[in-house]
């Protein structure tokens, strides 16, 4: 006798693809926020299934700070090359030369200013919706999203003000200068995005996965010492043993110790966490317990 019972993660897919088809089909210019990043990457493959043999309809687009590592970078380059889909990459460099990002520092962290380059693409380019592979299970704020989420004409987010989502229904219709984010992946755990990876043979940056890397601990977190990111006088240089549950700007992303090389092993270990990847590992969302939602407020992913 045949099973024909679907797996949870033939449910999980179907939804993503609906969703994406949605926006497609709903919005007039959209584009998918592709970083190189482990959700990103789990986005392309659904859009393959979603509108292979065609091109996307949307290009990708990632909002670069400058500080991002050299790995995943070089990824995002040869992915989207192989692919054959347009890439576009607007950075905060270009931004500060504008004037519109002033930093307060040298040292402070670019990644909350990606919002302003992010709504000055979407400005450039005219776009209607932006599709991210942001999951609500990753912090608080993004757990209030809607599949669909509703910017108003400053780009901004108001959580009280969002539309009802009922049985799967999904309004992406947007006034002029207004923005849908979607999110596909929303209801996908950090563990489904890896079984998904792992059963879709999906390639990934190298690291994600365990290697030595020269870092420093500074309060209660592991750094890696890099241009970005050097040692402080009286902090010692050790060697050990590591891998990045989330990549981001270089200023706030934190690696864990770990010896998982293989996917295989990190789903294992995945399983065995207590703490979410932006929980453990993304400095700028322990600066405040509203961190995040105040970024999203002003236009953030």
């Amino acid at each position: 006798m045949t099973n024909n019972q679907l797996s949870h993660l033939d449910w999980l897919e179907s939804e993503a693809i609906h969703i994406m088809r949605e926006v497609a089909g709903q919005c007039e210019n959209p584009v998918l926020l592709f970083s190189g990043g482990k959700d990103s990457i789990c986005l392309l493959r659904l859009a393959e299934k979603a509108f292979r043999p065609s091109r996307f309809p949307f290009p990708l687009l990632h909002i670069d700070t400058g500080h991002n590592y050299p790995e995943v970078i070089k990824f995002r380059d040869q992915y989207a090359e192989e692919l054959g889909e347009r890439l576009i990459v607007r950075t905060i460099e270009d931004s500060m030369k504008r004037g519109t990002v002033v930093l307060k520092n040298a040292d402070e962290s670019r990644n909350k200013h990606q919002s302003v380059t992010l709504l000055e693409a979407i400005e450039e380019f005219g776009f209607d919706a932006c599709i991210g592979g942001a999951r609500r299970d990753e912090e608080k704020a993004r757990a209030k999203e809607r599949i669909m989420s509703f910017r108003d004409e400053f780009g901004q987010w108001d959580p009280k003000n969002q539309r009802p989502e009922l049985w799967n229904l999904y309004n992406a219709r947007t006034h002029q200068g207004e923005n849908i984010r979607s999110f596909p992946i929303s209801n996908w755990t950090e563990m489904d995005v890896w079984q998904y990876i792992h059963r879709e043979q999906l390639s990934l940056p190298s690291i994600y996965f365990a290697h030595q890397r020269p870092v420093v601990k500074r309060n209660g977190n592991i750094v890696p010492v890099t241009n970005i990111t050097p040692a402080k006088q009286d902090e010692d240089i050790i060697d050990l043993q590591v891998r990045f549950r989330t990549v981001g700007d270089i200023s706030c992303t934190a690696p864990v110790i770990s010896d998982a090389d293989s996917i295989e092993k990190i789903i294992l270990e995945t399983a065995s966490t207590t703490l979410t990847e932006r929980g453990e590992t993304r400095l700028d969302d322990q600066s405040s317990e509203a961190a995040m939602e105040q970024r999203k407020k002003e236009g953030y992913f």
